[in-house]
């Protein structure tokens, strides 16, 4: 199988390494050879965390400027923050929940308007598709399950060659039981907001 490069981009606390971890397991089960890594910036304290996961034959799993083929991002500022990563084929997913950073919060910083970030991602991939995962993750009675409503998303797109089975079952493995149900209930309601 031809690579598939994937660049998940988050905050800290929204749950990137689980996606990535329940991602990685999937990808094992349907026989896709995966590689994969992290970024960990400061997560704790609201930092950026980064996963690059390449799914086919690679050998590596580092995915260079302009290289990503798929771009998911929890947090709108961060998916434009990962935008270099970004070629004109590039397929983006992305939260448009802010999760603006401490700085803006004290007004020693600018956070951008959302619209204006959604435009210049637009304008530099082939697609976007931008809704509110965090009011669907509320939905689904789970305010963090933000991840798997943009797991969910992405399952749908197809882009990944994961079926959506085989990704709830890496959920139920890597879930613990107190959120399995909210958890896939997330996943489908992102998975119904990509159709």
């Amino acid at each position: 199988m031809d690579p598939v490069r994937l660049i998940i981009v988050a905050v800290g606390g929204q749950g990137n390494l689980l996606t990535a971890r329940v991602l990685g397991e999937a990808a094992l089960a349907s026989g896709i050879p995966v590689h994969m890594s992290e970024i960990h910036g400061m997560a704790q304290r609201g930092g950026v965390v980064e996963s690059s996961i390449v799914f086919g034959d690679a050998q590596s799993s580092i995915i260079s400027d302009s290289e990503a083929d798929v771009l998911l991002g929890f947090e709108p500022a961060e998916t434009l923050r990962a935008l270099n990563r970004c070629n004109k084929n590039t397929a983006v997913i992305t939260n448009t929940s802010p999760l603006p950073p401490f700085t803006a919060a004290i007004g020693k910083g600018v956070y951008p308007p959302l619209d204006q970030m959604l435009d210049l991602i637009s304008a530099k991939t082939a697609s976007l598709k931008a809704f509110d995962a965090l009011k669907l993750a509320h939905e689904a009675n789970n305010p963090l399950g933000l991840n798997m409503v943009l797991l969910g998303a992405l399952i749908r797109s197809g882009i990944i060659p994961i079926s959506a089975d085989t990704a709830k079952q890496a959920i139920k493995d890597n879930t613990k039981q107190a959120f399995l149900e909210s958890n896939l209930k997330a996943f489908d309601l992102g998975f119904e907001a990509a159709a």
